[in-house]
């Protein structure tokens, strides 16, 4: 029997499976027909047992799937502790009601979201401030970086260790820009692996990890950059929005959606201050959109 090695599927492309062992090296990988057998699916993310069928061209065969602690349809992934949801300070300006919709989703997929702003080299006096003060309260870990500068990242690289995070972004916020800077073997990564598919530059269009030291990657998808919010009742959004908790137990009504009630606490604590009126606003605004698709 072959010597069996541990590690992570970082990506499936073209038939095979790329699997990074325990100490960064990364195989080219074929799964066994039994898994179509038994209808399993490798997923990025999935940790596996594999041997070792070409030692100079880097190649491989999984044996074993390991068990799976979590696993997502859209996008298809296994194993991910955490979400980076990435936005820029300035250029673009963050849209705020984007970012909200963004750590619903994360929660409801049950995976611990994490706020970054990149780009605080741009910032205007105010901005970082500002934005402090929108989520101060809701409860979220958030990090202010700069990879033109390297401000902020060592900070963030403790946030990352030990885990596997999830990358969100939409173009232009340094989402690649932050992979090789702390990942600089990426573009190097991703280019041997379109020579050996005899294609073009490796581009977003498969998940794929990114091995940054043992048991910490880096997950970039396409998938979480498009996203509908798909909450089913409209009621259900109060429980989104952490700063809501200690005021909502003093709502006249139990099921008050804080948004017309009477003696409403939650809206009572945004006139004082005490919760953030941008948040609050936007709330509103979700909440109607989830209420209105609801008569259609």
């Amino acid at each position: 029997m072959p010597q069996l090695f541990h590690g992570k599927i970082i990506r499936g492309v073209g038939g095979f499976y790329y699997v990074c062992r325990e100490d960064g090296l990364i195989y080219a990988c074929k799964a066994r027909g039994l898994f179509r057998k038994d209808k399993i699916k490798p997923l990025p993310g999935d940790d596996a047992e594999f041997f070792v069928t070409d030692e100079t061209d880097m190649e491989g065969s999984i044996l074993r799937i390991l068990p799976r602690k979590n696993s997502l349809i859209r996008p298809e992934i296994a194993n991910a502790d955490q979400t980076l949801v990435i936005f820029a300070v300035r250029r673009p300006e963050p849209n705020l009601a984007l970012l909200d919709r963004l750590l619903i989703e994360v929660e409801k997929k049950q995976l611990d979201p994490v706020i970054c702003f990149n780009k605080t080299d741009l910032a205007a006096p105010g901005d970082i401030e500002r934005l402090k003060s929108i989520y101060r309260d809701a409860g979220y870990q958030m990090y202010f970086i700069s990879c033109a500068t390297g401000e902020g990242i060592d900070e963030l690289g403790q946030c990352l260790a030990h885990k596997t995070t999830v990358l969100m972004g939409n173009s232009g916020v340094g989402k690649s820009t932050l992979i090789n800077l702390l990942c600089p073997q990426a573009q190097m990564e991703t280019g041997a692996i379109s020579e050996k598919l005899k294609r073009g530059r490796h581009t977003t269009r498969h998940t794929e990890l990114f091995y940054l030291s043992e048991d910490t990657f880096l997950m970039d998808t396409p998938g979480f950059s498009a996203m509908e919010l798909l909450l089913d009742d409209a009621v259900d959004l109060r429980f989104y929005y952490k700063e809501f908790d200690p005021w909502y137990p003093q709502c006249r009504f139990n099921d008050c959606t804080h948004t017309e009630e009477k003696d409403c606490a939650v809206r009572a604590a945004v006139e004082r201050g005490e919760i953030s009126r941008e948040r609050y606003e936007q709330y509103k605004e979700i909440y109607l959109e989830i209420k209105n698709r609801k008569k259609y």
